[in-house]
Formats: C-alpha cells, structure tokens, sequence
C-alpha cells in the first residue's frame, strides 16, 4: 500500500462544486485530479501550464515602447555582433 497523507486546502464552495463536476465527467473525484496536478507538477518542475500576468505592468509596457523605438529610429547606435556591444559596456 502507498504511503500516503491527508491535506485541507480552503477553497470557494462554488469552485469546488463546479470542479467536482467537472473531473466527475472526466471519470475522477477531486482528490484523484489534485494528485494529478501534483504529479504532473512534479514532472515539468513548476506549475504544469503557464501562469502569467494578463498584461504587462507600465514598466514593461514603456520598456517595450521604447524597444520599438530604438528598432525604427534612424539614429539609434547599431553593432555588429554582440562582442561589439558588449566591448561599449565596459567602456
């Protein structure tokens, strides 16, 4: 027999319900879909699908501006190669 321990995890009941259902048309109750999820956590070393922000924050979003201005911008400093670039860093 596998070794095994029991956890309590807070949750909405809506969410919970819903999930039920969900993995209970999928052919499992919702301790076998979390064991699942942990698993397959396990495999990929992180969460098993991407977690990210829905947009960029407005650092981001002004880094990104700035990048497509300096891609288009005539009098931008230009290299080569990336030993070039790296040789004015240090400068």
């Amino acid at each position: 027999m596998a070794n095994t321990t029991n956890f309590s995890v807070r949750m909405d009941s809506d969410v919970k319900k819903q999930c039920e259902m969900l993995y209970g048309e999928l052919g499992m109750n919702l301790t076998t879909a979390i064991n699942v999820f942990l698993r397959q956590s396990l495999r990929v070393g992180g969460f098993p699908f991407e977690v990210k922000l829905g947009t960029p924050n407005n650092a981001t979003v002004a880094a990104m501006k700035e990048a497509e201005r300096i891609a288009v911008a005539p009098d931008a400093k230009r290299y080569s190669d990336v030993e070039e670039a790296l040789r004015e860093l240090k400068v």
